[in-house]
């Protein structure tokens, strides 16, 4: 980084020992040496920062790549599966290719999927006393509160 050799050190290290004296030299050394070290790891974060930044755009490209490949050999496949569709069958009656307008839309059978089903039956909950009803800290407390005594 500069061209810093064993001489300039020694002068640089002398003109600080006169001009901040002896007995704060070694403080202020030591504040150099963090600062120094702070800003090397600065540097080379920044520096790792940007590596991984390339890493992610290349890997970018390579996805897109990869995507449109995909895309080619899907568009390929479908193209060949409808040649080779109308080449066996011939051209397709068209009254297969569409829905007739009197039939419903088509609806999955657990239309409530959201709603829990219980696999223990009421009866069983009931009579083993599972509790099925959430009850707040107070009103728990005044449920199960002893009776006051009467003197």
């Amino acid at each position: 980084m500069f061209d810093i050799g064993v001489t300039k050190l020694a002068i640089i290290g002398a003109i600080a020992l006169v001009v901040i004296g002896p007995e704060r030299l070694p403080g202020v050394a030591r504040t150099m040496g963090t600062l120094l070290g702070r800003a090397r790891r600065y540097v080379a974060d920044v520096q790792a920062e940007v590596s991984r930044s390339m890493e992610l755009d290349e890997l970018k490209k390579m996805k897109d790549a990869v995507v449109d490949a995909s895309r080619d050999v899907e568009h390929s496949l479908r193209t060949s599966a409808k040649d080779l569709e109308h080449s066996l069958l011939g051209e397709p009656d068209a009254a297969w290719e569409r829905v007739p307008d009197g039939y419903p839309q088509y609806r999955h059978p657990r239309k409530h999927w959201r709603l829990k089903r219980s696999v223990m039956p009421g009866w069983y909950k009931a009579h083993s006393r599972v509790r099925t009803k959430a009850l707040s800290g107070a009103a728990r407390v005044a449920r199960f509160r002893p009776p006051k005594l009467s003197r």
